[in-house]
């Protein structure tokens, strides 16, 4: 199912015996496009905390109850390590978890690499840092290997500029995620700017280079082929028959027209 993943900041998380907290933001790959975490702070059980939680725990959805319940215990939670004991999160940290939750680290991978590949080299800012300071632990370099420099926050790349082959076409709004692999397929491109309200999908492998400094994501297209692409109705449901007309005007794999 697509769904556009902004909404789903808030969704409460209710373990097999209980409530956890709330999701607060989404951690992805940038080189797959699939979300790793989900960044859960939790309530009055455990306050001024943070978790992570991997997709794969999640067993339902509940989106009239704005809920995802997964197969968790509180003890599992409580027991879990520190995500951001030493930041940056790490690939060993991430490993910790993996091992203390039995997650698959290659959960949701091979579906996505075979529909549509991962994107060509993106330039590299700083790993994601968590919920502290920008600034690296003493101690910790900033290249150090242990570091994951593909770890990206949601909430930190919305608004970041979308560059076309031609020229600045609008900034990141949003993203449309698939919720069956947690895979993000589409950008949600805000053209306000430069095209006076209209709202554009554009297919994350399309992104050819992400520049973190400067905060701007470059991709495949004209501003032209922006400009004559199948409108996006925000209150229209994402369906095949649009993914299929999407996908035909820009020359996209993985639709038939």
């Amino acid at each position: 199912m697509m769904q556009v993943i902004s909404p789903l900041k808030g969704f409460s998380i209710a373990a097999t015996d209980g409530d956890i907290g709330a999701v607060v933001d989404f951690l992805f790959d940038d080189s797959t496009w699939n979300v790793r975490w989900l960044v859960v702070e939790c309530g009055t059980w455990l306050k001024g905390h943070k978790v992570l939680i991997h997709p794969s725990a999640i067993s339902s959805i509940d989106f009239e109850e704005e809920l995802f319940e997964v197969k968790l215990t509180k003890a599992q939670v409580e027991g879990s390590p520190d995500p951001f004991e030493d930041l940056p999160v790490s690939r060993q940290m991430q490993a910790r978890l993996y091992d203390h939750y039995g997650f698959d680290p290659n959960w949701g991978s091979p579906s996505f690499v075979a529909a549509s590949g991962a994107m060509a080299s993106p330039l590299m800012a700083t790993p994601y840092f968590g919920f502290a300071s920008a600034e690296a632990p003493t101690g910790v370099e900033e290249a150090d290997v242990s570091d994951d420099p593909h770890l990206r926050s949601f909430v930190e790349i919305v608004g970041y500029g979308i560059h076309a082959k031609d020229g600045e076409i609008g900034h990141l709004e949003n993203f449309m995620l698939d919720t069956t692999s947690w895979t993000v397929r589409y950008l949600i491109v805000d053209t306000s700017h430069w095209w006076f309200g209209k709202r554009v999908l554009l297919a994350t492998f399309a992104a050819t280079e992400i520049d973190w400094s400067d905060r701007r994501i470059q991709v495949s297209a004209t501003r032209e082929q922006v400009k004559t692409s199948p409108i996006w109705d925000p209150m229209v449901a994402f369906n095949e028959i649009y993914a299929k007309q999407l996908h035909h005007h820009y020359g996209w794999p993985g639709m038939s027209a």
